[in-house]
């Protein structure tokens, strides 16, 4: 059976499943659900390898701890190949338009260089026991998650909107901090540092002593928290953000605070094709980890299960001695990019009639494990291939689970670029710290205020 996607025949046989959510969508069957303590791991994906075992069974995951300076568990590993322009004819199944679109305009520097696929992804076993329970409970109304909490929201989805929703929500432990560098590349190829940046991360989705109940009650429902702090270039040093995403996401909520203007602002539209103010505005919101924020502009169709070349167990990108060992002409310097093959989601999401976007349409990839949407492709209003969104995702042993601290976009059109979480050996601050819960004061507008001081 053939499509545009090459999607296997199961999957495609799921597209007549799949589509825009309309009104309420409802949870598995308890039969259908208990399918996650047999044939699927706890958190959805596969327990079992692909026929030829270049996808190996899903073991329990990298719950190996290090301890330290972060490092590359798998640095000892060799690339099994690398996929270039010359012959990435006979890999086109498994590379999406984005990367087609790479080699092609870069085809004496762009590669992939492919290793053994590792399914690092995991959880604690109370994140695997909420996803059990969420399979029945968890439903979307009118695009807002109700009912799901502390674990995957949908582990055997059945539409596009639960795909990215997962992805919304997915474990990166309860709160993080970390301390990325942005860089802006431009068309002509040069790496201009944008800043240097703290971020908190906080997930209220994932308090344990919660209950769905509490959740989900009376001026409730963030499940994450973002605090940022800008510590260079010296002009922006000082400027702060503060942010809500909710299950509802009408009622997100984001603040700004400027020293130049030495005020906090609430921000009016810290969504979706918005010029992101942390990093310069080389970014729109929602390309931040390759997808987030709202999703209610768009219709979500489910494309199926495919095999895909993606990044993955990118924890190479922490071991740089210095930035611009990470930075090559247009992307990321090949010899520290891992790429696997995973099985991924397939969705396409395509702008709603009367609503706005720079990019109507747009394509993720998003891992069956761990539901990081580890790649996307965005079209123009032309009809242009544009963008190509990615998430360099790492294994953290000590959580465990899976984290995204490196981002992106590659502009397809004019050679720019963008890369967050740049952090060499050679920083002051570690790549990212996996954190205890921070104080609820510590992501409002007033803290924001208080702290404000250049």
């Amino acid at each position: 059976m053939k499509s545009q996607h090459h999607v296997t025949l199961r999957a495609a046989l799921l597209v007549a499943l799949c589509g825009s959510a309309a009104g309420s969508i409802a949870a598995v069957s308890a039969e259908e659900a208990s399918k996650l303590k047999s044939e699927l791991m706890p958190l959805g994906g596969e327990r079992a390898g692909n026929k030829d075992g270049s996808i190996p069974n899903w073991e329990g995951g990298y719950t190996g701890s290090h301890g330290g300076p972060r490092v590359d568990p798998f640095k000892d590993d060799k690339p099994l190949f690398s996929i270039n322009a010359k012959n990435m004819a006979q890999y086109d199944a498994k590379l999406t338009d984005g990367l087609k679109a790479l080699l092609k305009k870069y085809p004496d520097t762009f590669r992939l260089d492919v290793f053994k696929t590792r399914r690092t992804a995991a959880a604690p076993q109370w994140i695997y026991d909420n996803t059990l329970k969420n399979a029945t409970r968890g439903k979307l109304e009118n695009s807002i998650l109700v009912g799901a909490f502390g674990g995957v929201p949908f582990p055997i989805p059945k539409t596009g909107e639960e795909v990215i929703w997962n992805h919304q929500v997915r474990w990166r432990g309860v709160a993080t901090r970390s301390n990325p560098v942005n860089y802006q590349i431009t068309a002509d190829g040069r790496a201009v540092k944008l800043s240097d940046i703290q971020i908190d991360y906080q997930y209220p989705y994932y308090y344990q002593e919660m209950t769905p109940d509490q959740f989900y009650g009376p001026n409730a429902g963030a499940h994450t928290e973002a605090r940022l702090l800008t510590t260079a270039p010296a002009i922006r040093a000082g400027d702060a953000f503060a942010g809500h995403l909710n299950v509802d996401p009408t009622k997100d909520e984001a603040w700004l605070y400027l020293t130049g203007q030495r005020r906090v602002r609430k921000l009016p539209n810290a969504c979706c094709d918005t010029p992101n103010p942390n990093a310069g505005g080389a970014i729109t919101f929602d390309e931040t980890e390759t997808f987030t924020g709202r999703i209610d502009r768009f219709d979500w169709k489910l494309l199926g299960k495919q095999e895909m070349y993606v990044p993955y167990n990118n924890n190479r990108l922490n071991t740089a001695k210095a930035d611009a060992e990470l930075l090559g002409t247009h992307f990321v310097n090949p010899d520290f990019m891992r790429w696997e093959l995973h099985r991924v989601w397939v969705i396409e999401a395509t702008l709603k009639p009367g609503q706005r976007h720079q990019a109507p349409r747009s394509r993720y990839y998003c891992d069956e494990d761990s539901w990081h949407c580890v790649l996307g492709d965005r079209w123009d209003a032309k009809g242009q291939l544009w963008k190509m969104t990615w998430g360099g995702t790492v294994a953290v042993g000590e959580l465990p689970g899976v984290l995204m601290p490196q981002f992106g976009f590659y502009d397809l059109l004019t050679g720019a670029a963008f890369i967050a979480g740049v952090n060499s050996t050679g920083a002051q601050l570690p790549p990212y710290e996996i954190r205890k819960r921070f104080p609820e004061t510590h992501f409002t507008s007033d803290a924001l205020a208080g702290e404000g001081v250049r």
